[in-house]
């Protein structure tokens, strides 16, 4: 599941990648804004990738983020394929259920909850 974590930060960072390309080659209508939303979307993909690190580890944390991210993925994908767009749409919500899926299967809950040397959980 970390996997799927980490591929989707990396195609995060590649839609960021073109925005940054087409925000160069072209004037924006607003400048801040865009680069507001390319920051943002570099931010979200690092972050992301620290989700899917971590979450390889064994962190509990991540299970709560990952779900957070996934439901973000959900909410975009519905409109998406509600316009018309069923490619787009189905690339954005495959994934995320299925990392929401995986999210509660007794695997990734032990692999999340284990227990240090000293006792305490991560």
């Amino acid at each position: 599941m970390s996997a799927v974590l980490v591929l989707e930060a990396l195609c995060l960072l590649g839609f960021a990648a073109w925005y940054g390309y087409q925000l160069a080659t072209s004037a924006p209508l607003s400048l801040g804004g865009a680069v507001f939303t390319l920051v943002f979307a570099v931010a979200l993909a690092v972050w992301l990738l620290v989700v899917g690190h971590f979450f390889f580890r064994g962190y509990r944390w991540t299970r709560s983020a990952a779900l957070v991210w996934q439901l973000f993925v959900v909410i975009l994908a519905v409109p998406t394929l509600q316009a018309g767009l069923i490619l787009p749409g189905l690339v954005l919500l495959l994934p995320a259920a299925a990392v929401l899926l995986l999210l509660f299967t007794k695997p990734v809950l032990e692999h999340t909850s284990r227990l240090t040397d000293s006792g305490k959980t991560f």
